[in-house]
């Protein structure tokens, strides 16, 4: 059994890891970390873990855990792994970071975008990108994984296919996105409560959200040039959920069907990713719960674009599903070990 620790819990994600992970063949949850709840009964925190887990929170002391632990998943905010990551720690164990800390290579531009001094920039070069649909070879081999962000993961898997196969303009990209509101964790903020975003919807880090460079470096990869993207994230009142529409220009003598086999190739052999007919376009009900991405492409010959959709939960395939995802890949199991969870559509 794999020895799993979890930093960070009590968050959403957290929480979403260990319903993910009790059902885990291969799996045992050994530390349950939280930085406000230490000593306190799992259970009372989320009552659906009842006579489930009678265990109580710990701390967040890595260096211990490290010593427990075949692999720790830290849930936490931006900072906190890459102040607690050490050589020490990683001859111990293995590193799944859910944050931004090892996402962005530059650490001059980790600190642009998220405002804080990256403090062990040593490990960046060999941190992994946990995106197992462009990376799982690297992610095999590595000791620190930095899984993806909700809405990059989306919006990657949803142009990375047309970026590769010169269909598109990576320069034209327009992303449209709409979370739900867990995407924004679980601490109490005034923007946030159900009456400020209830039956409204809205625009937010317009211009500055942080997932824009992660977004640009990994289709840069794709597109094996430098891609700037037009970015713009929405909250949108409901629980769970990511929808990306992208928009691009097509190059001369793109045809959709050319497209859609690009992407039929890409996609024909992820056990989480599924391609949709033409015609039918992804819903978030029919990911919700699951680590499933369901993406589409439909060509505008009226405009000469690429429109392209997609959509995951992010808590699941945007979150704790492809943190999952990357232990197994990197411990070596089936893939789906503990992910064959079906979407639940209400």
């Amino acid at each position: 059994m794999i020895k799993v620790g979890i930093i960070g819990s009590t968050g959403y994600a957290g929480a979403e890891l260990i319903r993910i992970l009790l059902n885990h063949p291969e799996a045992e949850i050994v530390w349950y970390g939280s930085k406000s709840y230490v000593d306190e009964p799992y259970a009372d925190i989320y009552g659906n873990f009842f006579e489930l887990v009678d265990a109580k929170c710990l701390d967040d002391n890595l260096d211990e855990l490290g010593k427990r632990a075949d692999v720790i998943f830290t849930a936490t905010p931006q900072g906190f792994c890459a102040a607690r990551v050490s050589e020490a720690l990683l001859q111990n164990t293995k590193i799944i970071d859910l944050s931004a800390d090892y996402r962005i290579k530059d650490p001059a531009r980790y600190e642009e975008w998220y405002g804080i001094h990256h403090p062990t920039p040593e490990f960046l070069p060999e941190a992994v990108y946990g995106l197992p649909e462009l990376r799982r070879e690297d992610i095999r081999g590595a000791r620190i994984v930095a899984n993806p962000g909700c809405f990059p993961t989306c919006s990657i898997l949803a142009a990375a296919p047309a970026i590769r196969g010169g269909f598109i303009d990576p320069s034209t990209l327009i992303i449209d996105a709409k979370s739900g509101t867990s995407g924004a964790g679980r601490g109490a903020k005034v923007p946030n409560l159900f009456c400020e975003v209830n039956e409204s919807v809205k625009a937010y880090g317009v211009t500055t959200h942080r997932h824009t460079p992660e977004i640009e470096d990994q289709l840069g990869e794709a597109a094996g040039e430098k891609v700037t993207v037009q970015f713009t994230p929405h909250l949108i009142p409901m629980d769970r959920g990511i929808f990306v529409t992208a928009y691009a220009s097509l190059r001369d003598g793109a045809g959709e069907e050319a497209v859609r086999e690009a992407y039929r190739k890409s996609y024909e052999s992820e056990p989480f990713v599924r391609f949709l007919p033409k015609g039918k376009l992804p819903e978030t009900r029919w990911v919700k719960g699951s680590n499933y991405a369901d993406i589409s492409v439909a060509v505008d010959s009226r405009t000469g674009r690429l429109i392209m959709l997609g959509a995951i939960d992010n808590l699941g395939k945007g979150a704790a599903g492809q943190a999952v995802q990357n232990m197994n890949v990197m411990f070596g199991l089936d893939e789906t070990a503990g992910l064959k969870t079906v979407p639940m559509p209400f």
